[in-house]
């Protein structure tokens, strides 16, 4: 059996942890749980970090058949990907994010209320286009080790169990860190985010030259 890559499982842990921002769901949590009572709260929690599990751990193994497939070759996809995590990041450094994120909230109590576990917590708020994006990209830099792949499920796990933490404990996360706090760490989150996905293009940019 091979040995989990604790160096790969820390580079996708950030990775993730960044992408996925825990911190910023407390809010959208509440928001979307306001008529709830404790108990389905906490089922609504358990069952969105389980789909966004699923989700994650699927793309990480299917991604690349499906990349090959589809005829796109890794570096092609890191580009691509660096791009769409360079938006995500503008996003977040510009506030867009956090208020795009809670008018989805309140539409999807609003039309999907009975499925807010699915949407939007699971997709697009731990789940999203960012959060898959990245896992396709750790995948696709494993080359099919096992030891690296592990070690990525093991980082999707952890982000999941650290934003079930966090739905669980919403409240007192939203009162711990309060409105400026939180939208100053959104930017600071989106800065490295930016960092990483001009990263993510230089490497995939390189591989092309190469």
């Amino acid at each position: 059996m091979a040995a989990i890559d604790l160096g790969g499982l820390a580079t996708a842990f950030v990775t993730l942890l960044v992408v996925v921002e825990p911190a910023g769901l407390a809010p959208i949590f509440l928001a979307a749980t306001a008529r709830e009572t404790p108990a389905a709260r906490a089922q609504i929690a358990a069952r969105a970090c389980l789909y966004a599990f699923l989700i994650l751990t699927g793309a990480a193994f299917g991604g690349a058949a499906l990349l090959s497939a589809m005829g796109i070759t890794i570096p092609a996809f890191r580009i691509a990907g660096g791009l769409l995590l360079f938006s995500i990041a503008s996003e977040m450094v510009f506030g867009v994010r956090i208020n795009r994120d809670a008018a989805t909230a309140h539409r999807a109590v609003v039309e999907n209320g009975k499925h807010i576990a699915a949407f939007p917590l699971a997709i697009p708020m731990m789940a999203g286009p960012g959060a898959i994006t990245a896992t396709l990209l750790i995948a696709g830099d494993a080359h099919g080790d096992p030891a690296r792949l592990a070690a990525l499920i093991g980082a999707i796990l952890v982000v999941v169990a650290i934003c079930w933490a966090v739905c669980r404990l919403a409240t007192q996360v939203e009162r711990l860190l309060g409105a400026s706090a939180s939208i100053v760490m959104e930017k600071l989150v989106g800065v490295l985010l930016a960092s990483l996905a001009v990263q993510f293009v230089m490497d995939g940019a390189r591989s092309f030259l190469a």
